[in-house]
């Protein structure tokens, strides 16, 4: 019988640092009171930081999913035409969130694995010269598989046209590349469980003042999500709705954790993460279903060797070694397994997962020489440090 703690190799929730831990059994206090207050302010401010910006953040007790419900309540009324960009799974479902609040979705597909092309989107836009378009609706970081898109690229292929740019980056955020205010994003949301470092429970969404001025025309039907409650309380340092006070505990030492390590080495060390995991699992001779150039910082996607199953391949990893890795979704059930390495994942986990992963393989019948991929991981390792 397996004992100890799971490796938890998902793309969310990931692995909570034991500080988190430890801050998150304090007592709890009153949501309406000085203590709670302080708190809401100092984590409000430190979200700033994570997304770049000096624009509006409210939290939310939710999911990703939630998030981006508000972003939709808020920001698009019923008929508004908008255009949905979709790589994946969960650009798909922030396309589908949209219609079913009434927006007339245009949804531009492209191929799982692959990122959005902003040559297709410039010349989509360029073509809407009566401005009908009032939202672009993007996903930075898709989980579903693999790829990350670029945002950067996106928002300028769009240029000046009026459409509010609003970003799905509930894994993305703190994980790859992102900037709110440089790149002139106008709605972004996130999620806590991801590389925020702690459990699911809370959405952040940041939105500059030129979608305040849309909420102010929106007709949308909202109550739980509606952004001027949660100003006009953000004022008096509490919440509209009771908060889970315990998850805020949580978030002020992961933000307290994040200062120290710094932003930009946290999307340098996700880079890196990147590039051991897939140059391992390359030596492996296992595919990718992302190339290189739009693979995410946040997760890999292994196409699991014909004839062997992805799902096989996760089941023997968690009955032998208590890794617990991601399937993939859709069409890509049993086509491929998603190795999470995003939060707080520490090098020794990539290792030992990249080392379990070869002797599963091997004793499924996958023809590899021991070792290989985990002797190229150590090679980058050395690489990095000696950098």
């Amino acid at each position: 019988m397996i004992v100890g703690e799971q490796f938890l190799l998902l793309p969310g929730p990931t692995p909570v640092p034991e500080r988190i831990v430890r801050a998150m059994s304090k007592p709890v206090i009153n949501h309406r009171g000085p203590e709670f207050k302080e708190i809401l302010g100092e984590v409000t401010e430190g979200v700033k930081k994570v997304y770049r910006t000096s624009h509006n953040v409210l939290i939310y007790p939710a999911s990703g999913t939630g998030g981006l419900e508000a972003a939709v309540v808020n920001f698009i009324s019923p008929g508004d035409r908008v255009l949905a960009i979709s790589i994946g799974v969960f650009g798909d479902r922030f396309a589908r969130i949209a219609a079913e609040f009434g927006a007339v979705v245009d949804k531009i597909d492209f191929p799982w694995g692959q990122a959005a092309d902003p040559q297709i989107i410039r010349d989509k836009i360029t073509r809407d010269v009566n401005h009908e378009i009032k939202a672009i609706l993007v996903t930075h970081n898709e989980t579903s598989t693999g790829v990350c898109n670029d945002i950067k690229s996106l928002r300028q292929a769009v240029g000046e046209h009026p459409a509010l740019f609003i970003v799905d980056a509930v894994s993305g955020l703190a994980a790859a590349d992102l900037d709110m205010d440089e790149w002139n994003l106008d709605v972004v949301v996130s999620g806590s469980q991801k590389a925020f470092m702690i459990p699911p429970g809370l959405s952040f969404m940041a939105f500059n003042d030129r979608a305040l001025a849309v909420y102010d025309q929106n007709c949308n039907h909202r109550y739980y999500w509606d952004i001027r409650a949660g100003l006009n309380y953000l004022d008096k340092g509490q919440n509209p709705f009771t908060p889970p006070i315990s998850l805020y505990y949580g978030l002020r030492e992961a933000l307290q954790m994040m200062l120290e390590e710094g932003l930009e080495n946290i999307l340098q060390r996700h880079l890196g993460y990147r590039r051991l995991v897939r140059e391992a699992v390359k030596a492996m001779g296992l595919d990718l279903l992302a190339a290189d150039a739009n693979a995410s910082p946040a997760l890999t996607s292994v196409i699991a060797p014909a004839g062997m199953g992805a799902n096989r391949i996760r089941r023997a990893m968690q009955e032998e070694f208590n890794i617990v890795m991601a399937g993939g979704q859709q069409r890509l059930d049993d086509v491929i397994f998603r190795i999470g390495h995003l939060g707080y994942v520490r090098e020794l986990d990539l290792l030992s997962v990249l080392a379990a992963l070869e002797i599963t393989l091997i004793k499924l019948g996958y023809p590899m020489e021991p070792g290989v991929g985990a002797k190229k991981a150590q090679e980058i390792l050395l690489k990095i440090h000696n950098n």
